[in-house]
């Protein structure tokens, strides 16, 4: 018997109650309206797996 597959859109959004907004978690892709993915491995980065845009996060130095 095959696993469910369950939905994961509900993982996508942050829901405030009390405001009564929804907030997107992901990026889109500002050269074709995508949503990027979020890698952290090796460096962490935003990467669109649609037209290759990588946007490359700022590591503080200590």
């Amino acid at each position: 018997m095959p696993k469910e597959v369950k939905a994961r859109a509900h993982t996508w959004y942050e829901v405030d109650y009390e405001k009564g907004t929804i907030k997107f978690l992901r990026r889109i892709c500002p050269r074709c309206g995508s949503v990027m993915a979020y890698h952290k491995v090796p460096v962490p980065r935003w990467a669109c797996g649609k037209c290759g845009y990588t946007i490359f996060e700022q590591v503080r130095a200590r």
